[in-house]
């Protein structure tokens, strides 16, 4: 039986064990953690000699006190160090959240990412709240963006539904960079909204003219069961992981599809999405099992 002294204690633990979890969600895992997430994969439509490092940054939502300069400066340096052959940046650069202290102007966090650096160059696709965010573009249905203008003023190419052809030690790839899905909230008449892409998959990989292997990018995972197996590999963000995951189960994804594309590494028939964590923080200032990250992947010889 237990006793009210007992309960006591025991409940004193409980709320002491919570404030202590609500410390490390809030403080510590969100602003000071970092990791390094690494993969290594063949995917059926990439050469398995044709050897590719890619860094991925995802969903980084400048803004303080929660993603200051500092902190972008450090990611940029990490992302520097692990010496890849190009860099891909998913999308998201602005908050997207109300519980802030202030912004980062776009002119300082684009400047930032001025100084990544990869021999295949860094290049880049926009996220919803790089639309969203911007009253500008919502009003008038169209871009660019504050956050395109700001990556492409520095020398960043952004891609909506557009393609590139790389090389690289002689062998050549396609890089496919999806509009945003989710771009615009629209209202009817009687005050339902809806949310409308500038997606344009179809359009993108018609652009695709050899059989190089292809690699898209598209902020949202959900766009990934209409992705024909002659896409080697899609990369997404997004979802944060969902922001709290317990036990590998995200309670809340910003997704249709729930923890089918949450995170990680997911293959559906022949076909490979790798979904990133991302850095920084949307919606509510905490991250509990979902350390913000860099992505690194290693192509071929897998």
């Amino acid at each position: 039986m237990i006793t009210r002294r007992g309960f006591l204690k025991g409940f004193g633990a409980l709320f002491i064990a919570g404030l202590g979890l609500g410390g490390y969600a809030f403080g510590i895992e969100p602003v000071l953690r970092m990791n390094v997430t690494r993969y290594r994969l063949s995917p059926p439509r990439w050469p398995r000699d044709f050897k590719l490092k890619i860094a991925v940054l995802a969903d980084v939502h400048a803004c303080e006190p929660w993603m200051p300069m500092k902190r972008i400066e450090d990611i940029v340096e990490a992302t520097n160090a692990l010496e890849a052959d190009i860099i891909l940046m998913l999308g998201d650069y602005v908050s997207g959240m109300r519980f802030v202290s202030g912004d980062v102007h776009p002119d300082d966090w684009s400047a930032a990412f001025a100084s990544l650096k990869a021999p295949l160059g860094v290049h880049a696709i926009l996220g919803n709240h790089d639309w969203w965010e911007d009253k500008s573009a919502q009003l008038n249905k169209r871009g660019p963006t504050i956050a395109r203008r700001a990556l492409e003023n520095v020398g960043i190419p952004v891609y909506e539904n557009d393609v590139v052809r790389l090389e690289h030690n002689g062998r050549t790839f396609w890089l496919a960079g999806l509009g945003d899905q989710i771009a615009f909230l629209s209202r009817n008449r009687f005050g339902r909204g809806r949310l409308l892409g500038v997606d344009d998959l179809p359009g993108t990989l018609k652009q695709v003219t050899d059989d190089a292997p292809v690699i898209l990018l598209a902020h949202e995972p959900d766009i990934f069961p209409q992705v024909p197996d002659r896409v080697s590999l899609t990369l997404s963000g997004h979802t944060h992981g969902g922001q709290v995951r317990l036990f590998g189960y995200a309670p809340v994804v910003p997704s249709r599809f729930g923890n089918r594309f949450a995170y990680g590494h997911v293959i559906e028939d022949t076909r490979h999405l790798i979904v990133s964590g991302g850095l920084g923080m949307s919606i509510m200032p905490v991250r509990f099992g979902s350390p913000p990250e860099i992505v690194m992947i290693e192509l071929g010889d897998a």
